[in-house]
């Protein structure tokens, strides 16, 4: 072979060989986004948990690299938009609750369905847990119908009630205008006050304007919106930590990514949904410290209160299953399980809903 002939395979080679590195080190991007701001511990779990140890473990483990474009608090999708916009791909990953998508999603507001549950966020993941493992439709929904795959549960902290006025019954609140946000309204409706749709952007207005003399609320909401200021009792009535929120990804986009990459997000994935539940439990009693020390007046009430809250929403399970069942979902099943999870981790009910 000629000198010449052979200086020209090896460059070639070399070429053939740069280029194949180049391929393989390509910079991924993902956009991630959510409604929600920082502010909200799951979008801040997004911003400083979720992005920051997939980028290092795929730098790490693989020959990718992934760099992440971010926007929260509505710099991308807004907090109804945002199942829409993983579908359409105008982000790749998105953070969201499916409290938005009452229509595209009833059935997966199923712990609001079942007042009064755990407040510990940790068993609230379970308990979802639980129902997303033994109902596949749960998972396959996003898949089938909404192009987006399912990476990770969020847990919410436990709701309570703050409002304007003390109140020490159940009786005290008939006719009171109070706020929350979709089919937490029932809860409100049942017990005889008036439900008010809100949203935490115009929460503080609404409280300082007289819109509504209340909100549904967890302990970080009414800190870190401040709503304390207009509302000053916080009364720790124990609805429930809920678990609705969730973590999805294009399926196209996800599709196209690199195997070894798929299994660092998986990875990240699932201990972000462990975290949503670790830290919103952590945080919990300290943010009630919080509330005491800006002045708001924190209390619990007697059994009898709940456990009479909880008998005015008594039959409306069985209702939700029914109506469910007949828009041919697995609304009985779900339910179920949900109930029986709950007291598998130590839950007992103030009023042990039937479903029949």
């Amino acid at each position: 072979m000629k000198i010449r002939t052979l200086l020209k395979i090896l460059a070639f080679t070399a070429l053939a060989g740069a280029g194949s590195t180049a391929m393989a080190q390509e910079t991924i991007r993902l956009r991630i986004a959510s409604g929600h701001p920082p502010a909200n511990t799951y979008a801040n779990l997004m911003q400083n948990f979720f992005v920051p140890e997939v980028t290092k473990r795929v730098a790490a483990k693989t020959k990718h690299k992934v760099e992440f474009v971010e926007g929260y608090g509505g710099a991308m999708v807004k907090v109804a938009d945002t199942l829409e916009g993983v579908q359409s791909g105008i982000i790749d990953i998105g953070g969201y609750c499916f409290c938005f998508e009452p229509s595209n999603l009833p059935l997966h507001a199923f712990q609001v369905m079942l007042p009064f549950g755990t407040m510990d966020p940790v068993v609230s993941l379970k308990v979802a847990r639980a129902v997303y493992d033994k109902v596949p439709y749960m998972s396959k929904v996003f898949e089938d119908k909404f192009k987006q795959k399912l990476i990770a549960l969020i847990a919410d902290n436990g709701y309570n009630l703050g409002t304007t006025m003390e109140w020490n019954n159940v009786s005290d609140l008939k006719g009171v205008k109070l706020a929350g946000a979709g089919l937490n309204l029932k809860w409100l409706e049942f017990a005889g006050a008036v439900p008010v749709q809100g949203s935490l952007v115009e929460a503080y207005t609404g409280l300082q304007t007289g819109v509504y003399n209340g909100w549904i609320m967890f302990p970080s909401g009414y800190v870190n919106f401040k709503l304390y200021e207009q509302g000053k009792f916080y009364t720790e009535i124990g609805f429930g930590a809920i678990t609705w929120h969730g973590l999805t990804v294009n399926s196209a986009r996800w599709e196209k990514l690199p195997k070894e990459v798929q299994d660092v997000i998986l990875e990240v994935a699932k201990e972000y949904e462990e975290k949503t539940g670790t830290v919103n439990k952590e945080n919990y009693p300290k943010q009630i410290a919080d509330l005491k020390a800006k002045g708001a007046t924190v209390r619990q009430l007697p059994a009898k209160v709940t456990q009479d809250w909880a008998q005015s929403l008594a039959a409306w399970p069985a209702q939700k299953a029914k109506e469910l069942d007949a828009l041919g979902l697995p609304g009985t099943q779900v339910l179920e399980i949900a109930l029986k999870a709950a007291e598998d981790n130590g839950h007992k009910w103030p009023v042990r809903y039937s479903l029949k």
